[in-house]
C-alpha cells in the first residue's frame, strides 16, 4: 500500500466509522428505548456504540500482533475522552452540575477499571485476571442501574448500602433525564444497526491498517499513532455529543458518558483481547498513559465530587492535563528514556496544580461554611447556638428574646 492510498483510505475509513457510529448509536437508543432501558442503561448503550471504532481499531492491531498500538488506542482514547467529554464540555457550559452520589456510583467503577488496567499494562496483574476484575465491576455497575427498585431493594445487601445505591441511581436518572429523548422507534431501526455494526468494524480495521502503514513508512512511534492520533479521531462522536449536550444546557449526561465510554473501552478493547492472545511485554509508553489515565480520572473525580461538578476552571485545567499528557507522550517516543525524567516531572507538575485547586477550593469552601454558620456560642448564656435542623433549647429561645 503505498502512502496516497494509505492517506486515503485512513480519511476514508475515519469518515465511514465515525458516520456509522453516529448512526447507529441513534438506532440503539431507539431499540432501547422501545426495550424499555432505564435512562442510565441507554446512555451505556450509547457509549457501547459510540466506543465501536476504537474497540475495533484496537482489537485489529492486537490481533495483527501490534499490541502497543491497541493498547494505545484504548488508553489514549480514554484520556481524550476525559479532556472532551469533561474538560470542554465544563468550558462550553459554563458549569457541570453533578450530584455526588452519581459521582461517587461511577468514579467507583471508572477508578477500579483504570487501577486494574495500569496493573495490567505494568505487567503486575495477567491479563487473565485483569479481564474477570474489570468484567465485574462492569457488570456490578449494570446491575444497579438495570435492576428496577423494588427488586434492588430485595438484594442481600445492607439496608443503609441499598438505601444509597436506591438513591444514588434516581440522583443519575435525574441528571439523564434532560438528555435528549431517542426519536420514535421504526422497524427498520434492527436492519439499519446491523449495517452499522458490519460499517463501523471495516471502516476501523481499515482506518487501523492504513494508520499502521503511514506509521511505519514515516517512522512514527506506534505510541503515538494509537495514542495521539487513532485515539482522538476514534473519539470524536464522543467530543462531539459533549459539545451538543452542553451547549444546550445538558452537559450532566456528559459525565455519565465519558466514565461509561472509558470503562467499556478498557474492558471490551484492551483487557478481553489482552486476557485472549496476551499483551506483550510491558512498555514503558503504554505504562505512561496508564499513569495518565488513572491519575486524571481521580484528579477529576475528585473535582466533581467536591465542588459538586466541574466549574470552567476546571474544565480548562483537565484540557491543560491532556496537552501534557500528550507532549509527554511525543517527547518518551521520539527521544526515549532520556525523557522519561522530564515526563515523569511534567506529570508531577500537573498534579501539584491539581492539589493546589483542589486545597484552595475545599479553603474557600471552609471559609463560606463558617460564615454561613455564624457564631458557634450565644453571647448572652455562653452555649452552643443552635444549627438549622437542630433542636433549640429553652435558654437559647429565651436569649434570641431577650436580644
Amino acid at each position: 500500500m503505498t502512502a496516497v492510498v494509505a492517506v486515503a483510505a485512513f480519511l476514508a475509513g475515519a469518515l465511514l466509522s465515525l458516520t456509522a457510529s453516529w448512526l447507529l448509536v441513534s438506532r440503539l437508543e431507539r431499540i432501547g428505548e422501545r426495550l424499555g432501558l432505564s435512562g442510565a442503561l441507554l446512555g451505556v448503550v450509547a457509549a457501547l456504540a459510540a466506543d465501536s471504532p476504537e474497540i475495533t481499531s484496537a482489537v485489529t492491531a492486537m490481533a495483527s500482533g501490534e499490541r502497543r498500538l491497541g493498547a494505545g488506542v484504548v488508553i489514549g482514547s480514554n484520556v481524550f475522552n476525559l479532556a472532551a467529554l469533561l474538560g470542554l464540555a465544563a468550558v462550553v457550559a459554563g458549569r457541570i452540575g453533578l450530584h455526588r452520589k452519581v459521582v461517587l456510583l461511577g468514579g467507583t467503577v471508572a477508578v477500579w477499571v483504570a487501577a486494574v488496567c495500569l496493573l495490567v499494562t505494568l505487567g503486575l496483574l495477567p491479563p487473565a485476571a485483569g479481564c474477570p476484575l474489570g468484567l465485574a465491576a462492569v457488570a456490578a455497575y449494570l446491575a444497579a442501574l438495570g435492576i428496577p427498585g423494588r427488586r434492588r431493594a430485595r438484594l442481600a445487601l445492607p439496608r443503609w448500602w441499598a438505601a444509597w445505591l436506591e438513591s444514588a441511581v434516581t440522583e443519575e436518572e435525574e441528571e439523564l433525564h434532560a438528555a435528549p429523548l431517542p426519536a420514535p422507534r421504526r422497524r427498520s431501526d434492527v436492519a439499519i444497526a446491523i449495517g452499522a455494526v458490519v460499517v463501523v468494524v471495516a471502516a476501523s480495521a481499515t482506518m487501523e491498517r492504513a494508520a499502521s502503514v503511514l506509521g511505519s513508512r514515516f517512522a512514527i512511534p506506534q505510541i503515538v499513532v494509537g495514542g495521539l492520533v487513532l485515539a482522538a479521531v476514534t473519539s470524536l462522536p464522543n467530543a462531539v455529543a459533549a459539545v451538543y449536550l452542553a451547549r444546550r444546557g445538558r452537559a450532566a449526561a456528559s459525565f455519565s458518558t465519558a466514565l461509561n465510554s472509558n470503562a467499556l473501552n478498557v474492558v471490551a478493547g484492551l483487557l478481553l483481547p489482552a486476557a485472549l492472545i496476551g499483551l506483550g511485554r510491558p512498555s514503558g509508553q503504554t505504562a505512561l498513559t496508564a499513569v495518565w489515565y488513572l491519575g486524571l480520572t481521580v484528579a477529576a473525580l475528585s473535582i466533581a465530587y467536591r465542588d459538586r461538578g466541574l466549574s470552567r476552571p476546571a474544565g480548562v485545567l483537565i484540557i491543560v492535563a491532556y496537552l501534557a499528557f500528550a507532549a509527554s507522550v511525543l517527547g518518551l517516543a521520539y527521544d526515549g528514556p532520556p525523557v522519561m525524567g522530564a515526563a515523569i516531572v511534567a506529570g508531577l507538575v500537573v498534579t501539584a496544580v491539581f492539589g493546589v485547586h483542589l486545597a484552595t477550593g475545599s479553603l474557600r469552601q471552609l471559609a463560606a461554611d463558617r460564615r454561613v454558620a455564624g457564631p458557634t456560642r450565644s453571647a448572652a448564656t455562653g452555649l452552643p447556638v443552635a444549627r438549622l435542623g437542630t433542636v433549640c433549647t429553652t435558654e437559647d429561645v429565651r436569649a434570641l428574646e431577650d436580644e
